[in-house]
């Protein structure tokens, strides 16, 4: 039984991490009604139904027919690294970061296992890492790139064109980092590509499956742009799932999903606290790019624009501040919990190995992107 625990407890460590930040602040905040408050129920139900569908998906053999398509072009370690990550990086604009990166890190867990042993245990760290900071660097150009994206857009009362010009230097410096640092690593680890097929790649799945895994993965892009209601949606892909494939259903990552209730509560309870309130508002006030920088190391930047966008008329340097700041630690955004819950599930041994670079990394990024911000 004590294996068994300690085990759950490695597997799941940012699951267990949240929740005992949840229990701990439920000392300070006693449980109550505003407690479902906290909840944002409209990010669950899309994660679930997209990682439902993504399921759904991969069992018909779609991705690896797609990765052998996607190799037969590739010949060289620099080529394979930019495609996947600029996949991410431009993906994300449109269908936010956390889609970007539930669909294609699974995506490249297939392409490298087609390559060789040898060329994952080299490449999966450093793709996957920059994956997660092209999904969260690509999808601030847009509106519908990330959810605090959406609602400062809302909030601030700008323009559409408005919002992508003031986004658009900071995307395209990140785009030219993305580029440097992905060409460094590329001749870091430059290994020849040889892909190994026993055949042809074929679609198990029929035509009509692959026809209703389009259909609710086009309403669930829908929902992420807010044209269909999330409940709908939900219905309608938990109802499609089990037409199709039920067994899908049984493959949805749930810890993932426990995982963000868990910071919902803890990050709820934190913002009940007048001591916390009363320092964010000194914080906050003309400091509003640093204070985004910095709230998101701590809560994630999805409830730091929640939290801050009470305190400040001055939306664009915290829009600016919210972006950029979901760079650095883990919890800084929380599409980087995919990532690593994706990695965790896959390649257990390596989270602290991935752990260690992902944050170096994001360092690098934040701090030339901040200074950027700063002076520009």
């Amino acid at each position: 039984m004590k294996k068994k625990i300690i085990h759950f407890f490695k597997q799941e460590t940012v699951l267990c991490a949240a929740w005992v930040l949840a229990v701990v602040s439920m000392f300070f905040v006693h449980p109550d009604l505003e407690y479902i408050s906290y909840i944002d129920f409209r990010t669950l139900a899309i994660l679930f139904c997209l990682m439902g569908v993504m399921a759904g998906l991969q069992k018909t053999g779609v991705f690896q027919w797609v990765a052998q398509a996607l190799l037969g072009r590739v010949r060289k370690a620099w080529q394979l690294i930019i495609i996947l990550v600029l996949l991410c990086f431009f993906s994300s604009m449109l269908v936010t970061n956390d889609v970007a990166l539930i669909t294609f890190v699974p995506f490249t867990f297939i392409i490298l296992d087609m390559i060789g042993n040898e060329a994952k245990k080299r490449l999966v760290i450093p793709i996957v890492v920059l994956q997660t900071i092209a999904a969260n660097l690509g999808s601030m150009l847009t509106p519908i790139g990330n959810p605090q994206n959406l609602y400062l857009y809302g909030k601030a009362g700008i323009s559409l064109g408005a919002f992508v010009l003031l986004m658009l230097p900071y995307t395209l410096v990140s785009l030219f980092i993305i580029i440097i640092w992905s060409l460094i690593q590329a001749k870091a680890y430059n290994i020849p590509i040889t892909v190994s097929f026993n055949g042809e790649t074929k679609l198990s799945g029929k035509t009509v499956q692959m026809a209703g895994y389009g259909i609710l993965f086009a309403l669930n892009l829908l929902t992420v742009a807010r044209v269909v209601p999330y409940g709908l949606t939900m219905g309608i892909t938990f109802v499609g799932l089990l037409l199709i494939d039920k067994s899908a259903l049984f493959r949805v990552d749930y810890s993932l999903l426990l995982t963000f209730v868990g910071f919902f509560v803890f990050i709820g309870n934190m913002g009940r606290l007048p001591a916390f309130y009363h320092i964010l508002q000194q914080m906050v006030s003309g400091n509003e790019l640093f204070a985004g920088v910095v709230v998101s190391q701590v809560i994630s930047n999805v409830p730091a624009a929640l939290l801050l966008s009470g305190f400040t008329d001055n939306f664009n340097p915290l829009i600016i501040g919210v972006n950029i700041g979901g760079l650095g630690t883990l919890i800084a955004s929380m599409a980087s919990l995919i990532s690593y819950k994706l990695i965790v599930r896959e390649e257990s041994k390596i989270k602290g190995a991935y752990f260690w670079y992902f944050t170096l990394a994001n360092i690098c990024f934040l701090g030339v992107l901040f200074a950027f911000a700063s002076f520009y």
